[in-house]
């Protein structure tokens, strides 16, 4: 079809319509590269050949008139790429018309031809706005980020068992499905590539990324709200309650793995592969879509950081800092250019950030443990309520040892020299971990130094001690602060309470041990002093230590051993001796209260913590004559 000339009082008008749709032309087509462009270089300077070329561009007009026109937005409802062979044919009409166009624009540039052409070409754009619109529109759930981002991995299903029979066709259907579901969704991404580089390269590439972002947008958006992303203002954060926040955060730590490894992993991978013939048009585009959602939700844990800062709340700061490292190298490679910079500016503050929230808890603590001034001492020298407290505590900031070490990496708390050996890393430094749990243990342990101090009873002192010591040993056998200390330290530490239970011995039991004779010879009269002396010494050590406690039982046992292997062989070598100097003495069982089964049996009752109403040794019926 040729267009008519323009009625003579027109012609101005034309003329000028013509040289704008000249610059138009030109305008829109900067994005075009110099391969797909029609150099006037190339257009051949013969005759014959001239007229050919013409000849064929002003064919490639009137085919792409027909079929274009056949599918003009305003008259045709169908899809155009429900028909795939027709939706190619007409994709290669309208690059010929774009070939034409160039020709006209370079040799005919007043030619009524042009104008037809470029009427054309914004009724074929329209046609492919309204098919990138429905294509995006139809395909949400084939097109959403886990399927695009799972495309390349193997759909079939493994799960099939020779034995399970019943279950074969069911496998069957699901393969099925999901090859339905992968081949739907590439279709989708092929024909969405088809029509944006069509756009592009006709320069339509902004009319294209304004559909592409609206609908996409939409569907990053609508998948954070569905994961529960919200977006706070740091008033919120700072006023919420402790167990409304602990639901916010498990909530996050659930929704940014899905983010970052699906949504916007997946978002990317379609962008790249939509938008393949430009890198600046993909990098644009998925910036807009993800980069306000993706900063509100990297947000977050810096907004979490800046609230009160309390012991309890660290190992859940901790599990974010966590979840944002282990994030990292996907973070960094899915927003890796530079206009999403600010996404990885704000996931990288939250970092820097929580860890400094982390360090400054810790510093908290120690200084809590170190101020402890309370002075009430434990009844019989049992566990200190600090003990139990620190060492639950620490037990717990165990089980975070790896990212404590980077959060500490550059910060590790002093400790003096040597303090213990092992473990070490692969390059013979000691964790960083290992050091600050290590120093809160040694800060806990000078504490309790000065709390044991608060006994009257010096030997009860060291008892406490002990008892402490051993608590905080069996809490690092028995968790992961075994890895992190080492065994050198816990057989240095086992060492000390061993020699805080000797100590604890020699002091309670000296006045008993030292009642008995050292001299081979003793008169009737002396023996019966050393008995008296002995029966006193022993009754007040027995009713004072029945109340005093030992919370282990390993150590509880080894104490009542040791006791016993220091004062009963000593204590039966005596009355064996006396009892026969004493043969005739009227009375002697007032003397000759205990026999060495009966010292056995008094030392049993003791560290439990309990006192009983017949625990005094005179008014046991344990005691009997020694014949």
């Amino acid at each position: 079809m040729i267009l008519s000339e323009s009625p003579k009082s027109n012609h101005k008008t034309t003329s000028m319509a013509r040289k704008g749709l000249s610059t138009l032309f030109f305008s829109s087509s900067k994005t075009l590269s110099s391969s797909n462009s029609f150099p006037s270089s190339s257009v051949p300077s013969s005759p014959v050949v001239h007229k050919f070329t013409e000849s064929m561009m002003e064919e490639n007009i009137q085919i792409a008139e027909l079929i274009i026109k056949k599918w003009d937005s305003e008259s045709s409802s169908a899809s155009l790429f429900h028909q795939r062979k027709e939706a190619k044919e007409f994709l290669r009409c309208v690059k010929d018309l774009r070939r034409a166009m160039h020709f006209l624009v370079s040799e005919h540039s007043a030619s009524d031809k042009l104008v037809l052409a470029q009427t054309l070409m914004q009724i074929a754009m329209k046609r492919l706005e309204k098919e990138l619109y429905q294509i995006l529109s139809a395909n949400r759930d084939q097109l959403d980020p886990e399927s695009v981002s799972g495309l390349s991995s193997d759909g079939s299903s493994n799960s099939e068992d020779e034995d399970e029979v019943e279950f074969e066709e069911e496998i069957k259907l699901a393969g099925e499905s999901i090859s339905k579901v992968e081949r739907e969704a590439t279709n989708a991404m092929s024909d969405l590539k088809l029509i944006a580089d069509c756009m592009i390269i006709c320069g339509y590439g902004k009319e294209c990324v304004k559909i592409y972002k609206l609908i996409r947008k939409s569907i990053v958006d609508e998948g954070l709200y569905l994961l529960g992303v919200e977006k706070f203002r740091p008033s919120q954060i700072q006023k919420m309650n402790w167990e409304a926040l602990e639901h916010l955060i498990k909530n996050w730590l659930n929704a940014v793995k899905i983010a970052v490894k699906t949504l916007f992993t997946g978002e990317k991978a379609l962008c790249d592969q939509v938008f393949s013939a430009s890198q600046t048009i993909r990098e644009s585009c998925f910036t807009d879509i993800t980069k306000e959602a993706a900063i509100n939700l990297f947000r977050f844990p810096e907004l979490v950081s800046k609230s009160k800062k309390t012991p309890e709340r660290i190992t859940l700061l901790t599990e974010l800092y966590e979840a944002l490292s282990n994030l990292w190298p996907e973070i960094e490679f899915t927003f890796n250019s530079e206009s999403t910079s600010a996404v990885k500016l704000q996931a990288s503050s939250s970092l820097q950030r929580l860890g400094e929230s982390v360090r400054a808890i810790l510093s908290d603590f120690e200084s809590t443990i170190q101020k402890d001034s309370s002075k009430t001492t434990v009844p019989g020298g049992g566990i200190h309520p600090l003990t139990r407290t620190v060492t639950n505590y620490i037990s717990k900031l165990a089980d975070y040892g790896g990212v404590l070490s980077e959060i500490f990496a550059d910060s590790s708390p002093a400790l003096p020299e040597s303090y213990f050996e092992s473990p070490h890393s692969a390059d013979g430094s000691i964790p960083a971990t290992s050091v600050l749990l290590a120093r809160l243990i040694l800060v806990l342990l000078c504490k309790l130094d000065t709390k044991a101090e608060a006994y009257r009873d010096v030997s009860l002192s060291y008892l406490f001690l002990a008892n402490n010591l051993q608590f905080i040993i069996e809490k690092v056998c028995n968790t992961n602060l075994k890895l992190l200390l080492g065994e050198d330290w816990i057989v240095k530490h086992a060492k000390k309470v061993r020699q805080y239970a000797a100590n604890y011995a020699a002091m309670a039991w000296n006045k008993v041990l030292s009642s008995l004779p050292t001299s081979p010879e003793l008169s009737p009269e002396a023996a019966k002093e050393c008995f008296r002396r002995f029966n006193a010494a022993f009754e007040e050590a027995y009713k004072k230590q029945i109340s005093w406690i030992v919370a282990d039982g390993k150590l509880r046992d080894a104490l009542k051993v040791y006791i016993a292997k220091k004062l009963v062989p000593a204590y039966r070598e005596f009355s064996e001796k006396c009892v026969v100097i004493l043969s005739g003495e009227k009375n002697l069982e007032l003397l000759v209260r205990f026999s060495t089964d009966d010292l056995g049996n008094y030392l049993s009752d003791l560290f439990h913590g309990v006192a009983i109403s017949d625990s005094s040794p005179s008014s046991s019926s344990r005691g009997c004559i020694i014949r």
